[in-house]
């Protein structure tokens, strides 16, 4: 059973900065895309951002883009999501994911369908 665990969460003025981190001991993490998504309250999960193993390839939700940058350490078996210029409709609960289907497209990668694990998120508050 993989384990992903999210941390980096908190609460953030609007205009401010925070890093999200997701870190696994699996061994072959480097194998895997990974993704973020996020979920507020009464709304479905949403894409964030995706990277392929090899950090060849991301994608990212529209009103993410420019704000927001994942990256890979396949070395320490991590994945970060920076995100800056937040506002508070990017208020939510982040989750970390990671898929197993080989996968590298954006529709594999960009609905929640396309992942096997998920860690237990971590929340995001940005006050106006």
């Amino acid at each position: 059973q993989v384990q992903l665990v999210e941390s980096g969460g908190g609460l953030v003025q609007a205009g401010g900065s925070l890093r999200l981190t997701c870190a696994t001991s699996e061994r072959t993490f480097s194998d895997y895309a990974m993704g973020w998504f996020r979920q507020a309250p009464g709304k479905e999960r949403q894409f964030v951002a995706g990277v392929t193993r090899r950090n060849a390839n991301t994608y990212y939700e529209n009103s993410v883009k420019g704000r927001f940058i994942i990256f890979r350490d396949n070395a320490k078996n991590t994945v970060h999501l920076r995100m800056n210029s937040l506002n508070p409709e990017d208020t939510a609960v982040y989750y970390c994911a990671q898929s197993q289907k080989y996968g590298s497209s954006w529709d594999d990668l960009s609905r929640p369908e396309g992942y096997d694990y998920w860690g237990q998120g971590t929340q995001v508050t940005v006050s106006s």
